[in-house]
């Protein structure tokens, strides 16, 4: 792989899809090459010289003064139509010299080096000519010729000292450029609350304003420290889901009407937008009697107030709700959703009862199927069974132990004359 083209990470907050580069016929060719910088800077130059240039490829571009060194991010038609979008004006568009050579890397990986450096000194100048800004980051161009600082000011600086200063002690052209608390932030990068990267640091390009009406819309609590981000203004992922809150904000009542029924007078606590469910206090400023009546039942009283009527109670009849209760679309057979299934103890086996009772277990079927009465029988309904047949078989008993030994037999030790003598009778 060569050196100057390194794989083109797709992670990129500026990566483009080049959804006009399968063209064929050569429509969407164009001499126009979209280049980035450090960070979100981006520029648009002309490939005059007929280079095969790809993304991730390393140029060298046109710059005043010198040159600069980019990655391409995107070629074609795509890029004219955005440079159009973006300046209008297609005759100050600068030139592509070449792809970078090991010469113009080397040059541009020590000007990069000296960037953290020049910050922490520009920092402790601006602080000694007691200027309120603050500078965020430092971009040297690809020759070393020129250094960007971007800072951020609440209010208008004059800074024209500062540059004096700043030339002589680097030797080098200024260039200030003001950034807002959101771009820096992006330009820093971090986490955010909900464990991902910052999506300012990721794939946001412009920023928009974000209003306190947003947290409103979807019922959030006015508190500066969750809703402020890393940048300390309003998150930005407030405008994601807005739009949704209120299309379904219409499909509930407002929050300012009462509801009037024959036992109070109902006021607008909570709603529920997504499920549609609205919930209403009979004090207005106070959690009492909540109750909660769906968005379409609401309505219905909102309609009989205006006629002049009023319902008994704010809650449906009984009747209503058994014919209006939709049916569940499944079950849960076998408990899977329920969260204390594993907290259920295991049933002990039971103990033997014949075991306790010093009853021999190998028996007890013999037992069982002895106490069994036939099923069919040759005798006539009619004729009675005897006692004994009635009683059935007797249980049979255990076999007694052999007869021990006489204390002789034993003496005298084992033989088969012994063993006669002890089987003989005794006189």
């Amino acid at each position: 792989m060569d050196e100057n083209k390194k794989p083109h990470d797709s992670r990129s907050k500026l990566h483009s899809f080049d959804w006009l580069g399968d063209i064929p016929g050569g429509k969407a060719a164009s001499d126009v090459v979209e280049v980035q910088f450090k960070n979100a800077r981006k520029g648009y130059y002309r490939n005059t010289t007929g280079l095969d240039l790809a993304v991730g490829d390393l140029v060298a571009v046109e710059a005043v003064p010198g040159h600069d060194i980019g990655r391409v991010s995107l070629t074609g038609l795509l890029a004219e139509r955005r440079m159009r979008r973006a300046s209008g004006r297609k005759d100050e568009v600068r030139r592509v010299f070449r792809k970078a050579k090991p010469a113009d890397l080397e040059k541009f990986e020590e000007a990069k080096a000296r960037e953290n450096d020049t910050m922490i000194r520009a920092r402790k100048i601006a602080a000694s000519l007691n200027l309120n800004m603050k500078i965020g980051d430092v971009e040297y161009q690809g020759d070393g010729n020129k250094a960007i600082f971007y800072y951020i000011a609440d209010e208008r600086v004059d800074f024209r000292q500062l540059i004096k200063v700043l030339a002589e002690t680097f030797r080098v052209r200024i260039e200030m450029k003001q950034i807002g608390a959101r771009q820096e932030a992006g330009r820093i990068g971090g986490l955010g609350p909900c464990g991902r990267p910052l999506c300012c640091s990721k794939w946001m390009t412009n920023f928009v304003s974000v209003a306190t009406s947003a947290a409103r819309f979807q019922d959030l609590s006015l508190n500066p420290q969750k809703l402020a981000g890393q940048c300390a203004k309003l998150k930005c992922c407030l405008n994601f889901e807005v739009d949704a809150y209120v299309e379904a904000s219409k499909k509930v009542p407002p929050k300012e009407i009462r509801l009037e029924t024959a036992d109070s007078t109902w006021f607008h606590f909570k709603t529920d937008i997504f499920n549609r469910l609205v919930t209403y206090s009979t004090d207005k400023n106070l959690a009492a009697n909540l109750t909660t009546v769906t968005a379409d039942r609401a309505f219905e009283i909102i309609r009989m107030n205006k006629a002049g009527e009023k319902p008994l109670t704010l809650a449906p009849e009984e009747d209503d709700v058994k014919k209006a209760r939709p049916k569940a679309e499944f079950g849960d057979i076998l408990g899977d959703d329920d969260l204390t299934r594993f907290d259920k103890k295991k049933k002990r086996k039971r103990k033997n009862p014949g075991k306790a009772s010093g009853e021999d277990p190998a028996r007890k079927p013999e037992k069982q199927k002895s106490n069994d009465k036939p099923k069919n029988t040759d005798k006539p309904k009619s004729e009675k069974p005897t006692d004994a047949e009635s009683s059935g078989p007797a249980p049979k008993r255990r076999d007694k132990r052999p007869p021990r030994k006489p204390r002789a037999a034993r003496k005298d030790g084992g033989g088969a004359d012994n063993t006669a003598n002890s089987n003989a009778p005794q006189e």
